[in-house]
């Protein structure tokens, strides 16, 4: 066990950002680092699903009838990888699957996302064990172990000192509020937001120039950086001639939300940080992910991700998914034309290795956009209707007022060759995934509180200081 990195105060200004969401927030100066040691590396081996002997901790039905395994390998040996936010949905998913191709993984985060639902009334609709039972169990089922730095990156004392200790070669940033409509409740969650994300970036990139520049950065963008242009997305590059002159500036950005605009914050920040340090970064422009189970996380229930359905965290197919479940009309927005890109979990944590493996250059901020098909709204809720009817869901469509502001028909054609170069194998989003997905659904439907299917905040009104601790969103 690697010994405990004392914390330090927040920032001051994420302290008053976050100040008046609750008197129980977790505070840096109550974090606490505990480092679990390096990952035992060894052949492959299939390791199959045990029940643990803790009654808390008990195998669904799916697990126990399919027998799910694991294949170990040693590919990433002797590479040693910092996930920041690797308790959250992406972030575990991609921890579990570095340190089963041998990567010496390590999980920064603050926890903040579970009090996140705390405050909101919220819920995974699946249950999520605490990371420490997480990294635990992931340990008694392969051997490998997962290091944990508990804190908060916008503590600068706090990232320096668990750096220090780990010195990653590569890290995985995924340690930002990932939620759109979360930005758009009010004027303090707009702030923190932009607050969190930004400084905790900047953050990062000083740890790298100050401790490791030859680590290799990779941060997880979006595609809404882009918005809706009326013209072919590239990725993250355009070629422009004007007036007779030519060159390749960073395709113009247009995000429609306080989170969206953060990030285009930090991908200028990555752009100026490169190029003035001469550092390697890798921006990944992800779209909209959809599943539950990797490998990895299928081995057992305490390893089991996160869920999401409600309409502040929850993404669209996730929600249509548990309405149809539930025997609720599926929700769609408005004309239900708005088109985005999307891929599964499973090609997520596969495209994080590529970009891992095939650094960017130094001084240079690679840009790839991370999806692998695009849907409109409605294309997703004709798409769950179809796959529910075969196991006796009668799922019913309904238009809604759309509650953000954007376009509801659009032109959108992105590319996305990049990391199907490098060797990404793509699942598609097919019969046979909806049927799975709409499985996991019917099984923990008890856990759905119906309140919090319907759209809970109108963007174009959000306001100031109007939801507290306790207080359902959906409500107000």
């Amino acid at each position: 066990m690697r010994g405990s990195v004392s914390a330090k105060p927040v920032a001051r200004q994420q302290q008053r950002a976050h100040a008046k969401m609750s008197a129980a927030a977790p505070r840096a100066s109550q974090a606490r680092a505990m480092g679990v040691g390096a990952a035992s590396l060894g052949s492959r081996v299939q390791v199959a699903s045990r029940v643990a002997s803790s009654p808390s901790s008990v195998a669904t039905k799916a697990v126990a009838t399919e027998k799910p395994s694991v294949t170990l390998n040693a590919s990433g040996k002797g590479k040693k990888v910092l996930v920041i936010g690797g308790d959250g949905y992406c972030g575990w998913a991609t921890a579990l699957h570095l340190s089963a191709q041998g990567y010496e993984v390590a999980i920064m985060d603050n926890l903040v996302r579970r009090l996140w639902d705390q405050q909101l009334g919220y819920d995974s609709l699946t249950p999520i064990a605490s990371i420490q039972k997480r990294v635990a169990k992931w340990k008694e089922l392969t051997g490998r172990e997962i290091g944990l730095y508990i804190g908060d990156i916008c503590d600068f004392e706090f990232l320096t000192e668990a750096w220090k200790q780990f010195m990653p070669e590569a890290v995985v940033h995924f340690g930002e509020q990932r939620s759109a409509p979360y930005s758009m409740l009010d004027r303090e969650r707009a702030v923190f937001t932009q607050v969190n994300n930004v400084s905790g970036t900047i953050n990062v990139l000083y740890a790298i120039k100050e401790f490791s520049p030859d680590c290799h950065m990779v941060k997880l963008g979006t595609m809404g950086e882009y918005g809706t242009p009326n013209i072919d997305i590239e990725e993250g590059y355009l070629d422009v001639e004007h007036n007779g002159r030519k060159d390749t500036l960073p395709y113009p950005k247009q995000g429609n939300s306080f989170y969206h605009l953060s990030k285009i914050h930090d991908s200028t920040n990555m752009i100026f940080a490169a190029k003035t340090w001469k550092l390697r970064i890798t921006d990944l422009n992800q779209g909209v992910v959809y599943g539950v189970k990797t490998e990895e996380t299928a081995l057992d229930e305490t390893l089991i991700n996160r869920l999401d359905y409600d309409s502040v965290f929850g993404t669209a197919l996730n929600r249509f998914v548990i309405q149809a479940a539930v025997d609720h009309p599926i929700t769609v927005y408005g004309k239900g034309g708005q088109t985005r890109g999307f891929l599964d979990i499973r090609d997520t944590v596969r495209c994080i290795r590529l970009a891992i493996d095939n650094p960017a250059d130094v001084g240079a901020m690679k840009v790839m956009n991370q999806f692998t098909e695009l849907f409109s709204v409605n294309e997703l809720a004709g798409l769950v209707k179809k796959v529910g009817a075969p196991l006796g869901l009668d799922v019913k469509i309904t238009s809604v007022p759309n509650p953000r502001i954007e376009a509801e028909e659009h032109y959108y054609n992105a590319k996305n060759s990049k990391l199907l170069d490098l060797g990404l194998e793509p699942h598609y989003l097919g019969d046979a995934l909806v049927d799975s997905l709409l499985k996991v659904a019917m099984e923990y439907k008890d856990r759905c509180d119906h309140e919090l299917i319907l759209p809970a905040n109108n963007w174009g009104g959000s306001g100031v200081s109007r939801h507290f601790v306790g207080q359902k969103v959906a409500s107000a």
